[in-house]
C-alpha cells in the first residue's frame, strides 16, 4: 500500500496537469476532483501485487475514461432551465417568470418521490450526482435516469403534450 501512496504523492500534480490539458474549460477544482475520484477508486480496488509501472498505466487510463464520462454526462443531461426554454416558454416579464415557476413547481408534484428528490437536490440545491449517490446509496446512473425521466415529465407538463 505504501508503494501506491508514494506513487500518488509523486504523481499528483502531473495527473492534475494531464486532466487540465484534456479539458479546455476545466476549473482547477474539476481537474482535482477527477484525479481524487480516480485515486479513491484505485485505493478501493488496491492490489498490492501490481507493480507501480502497471499502476501508472491503469491510473492514466482511468483518468482518460473519467474525462470521457464527464463529457458524455454534460452532453446528455439537460438542466431544468433548458427544459423550460425548450418548452417554448417566453419568460421575459416578471409576471411570466412567476407563472412559469408556479407551473414548474406544480409539475414537480406529479413526479415520483425519487424523481422529485433528485431534481430538487441537483437543480435547486446544486448538489453533485456523486455526492447524492454516496448519501442515498444509489448508483449515479440510477440518479441520472431519474432526473432524465423527471425532466421529460416536466417538459410534457409545460408543453401540454
Amino acid at each position: 500500500m505504501n508503494n501506491i501512496a508514494d506513487f500518488f504523492h509523486r504523481e499528483y500534480r502531473s495527473m492534475v496537469r494531464y486532466v487540465r490539458s484534456r479539458i479546455d474549460d476545466a476549473a482547477d477544482r474539476d481537474a482535482e476532483d477527477i484525479v481524487q475520484d480516480v485515486i479513491v477508486n484505485v485505493f478501493d480496488k488496491a492490489d498490492l501485487t501490481i507493480p507501480v509501472e502497471k499502476l501508472a498505466a491503469y491510473v492514466y487510463q482511468s483518468l482518460r475514461n473519467r474525462i470521457v464520462d464527464m463529457f458524455r454526462k454534460k452532453k446528455e443531461m439537460s438542466t431544468l432551465w433548458e427544459v423550460v426554454q425548450e418548452a417554448g416558454q417566453d419568460i421575459e416579464k416578471e409576471a411570466e417568470k412567476k407563472e412559469m415557476l408556479d407551473q414548474v413547481f406544480e409539475a414537480l408534484d406529479y413526479l415520483s418521490e425519487d424523481e422529485r428528490a433528485v431534481v430538487i437536490a441537483h437543480e435547486f440545491e446544486e448538489r453533485q450526482f456523486r455526492e447524492l449517490s454516496d448519501v442515498w446509496d444509489v448508483p449515479v446512473g440510477t440518479l441520472l435516469a431519474r432526473k432524465s425521466r423527471a425532466l421529460q415529465k416536466i417538459k410534457r407538463a409545460l408543453t401540454g403534450n
